[in-house]
């Protein structure tokens, strides 16, 4: 799991127009951004939308941002509300296979086991409901703790606590199912 460790002094050195420290925000972030904006579209191409149109309003907004602490939820806080805009609006596409293909673990030293556990972990994350993929991805590529993930997703602590839990479950069970090759056991 990647912890990530946001400097709160980025967005104020955004603020001051500092092209540096955006520099530096989109480094440290841009993979938690698109990996949440996947995680609610399900379309690399939506999720990209999403992530261009975040980095443009986390700039635009910095001159806003009151320093509590948590730059790291700010910044996903907006990545949610404008998937859920376009959600709304009706203007996402659903394209299951491009979403599948883009949470892999690039990681990965050997190509051959990269490919079977991402083919592993895609069929897992397949039976992960909505809430839960989200829950999921956010503490997995963040590193976010739950009840920050809690105050993003503008849900009761418990219920994340319970929602990740019950999503390693069914992704440990899926993926028991599982032989060594990445194929279905019989």
């Amino acid at each position: 799991m990647n912890t990530i460790q946001l400097d709160e002094n980025l967005i104020t050195r955004m603020a001051g127009g500092d092209r540096n420290a955006f520099r530096e925000l989109y480094q440290q972030t841009s993979g938690a951004v698109y990996g949440f904006a996947l995680s609610i579209l399900r379309n690399h191409e939506d999720a990209e939308d999403v992530m261009h149109d975040t980095y443009i309003k986390t700039y635009t907004s910095a001159v806003t941002y009151k320093p509590m602490g948590k730059p790291l939820a700010w910044v996903l806080t907006i990545v949610r509300n404008l998937a859920y805009n376009k959600i709304r609006a009706g203007k996402v596409s659903e394209d299951l296979a491009q979403y599948e293909y883009s949470l892999g673990m690039e990681d990965y030293v050997d190509e051959a086991d990269a490919i079977t556990d991402r083919m592993v972990l895609m069929q897992a994350m397949k039976i992960l409901d909505f809430e839960e993929r989200q829950i999921f991805v956010l503490h997995a590529a963040t590193g976010l703790k739950h009840r920050e993930i809690a105050e993003i997703l503008d849900l009761p602590t418990g219920t994340v606590l319970s929602k990740y839990s019950r999503a390693l479950k069914k992704m440990r069970k899926e993926i028991e199912g599982f032989d060594d090759s990445g194929k279905e056991a019989l």
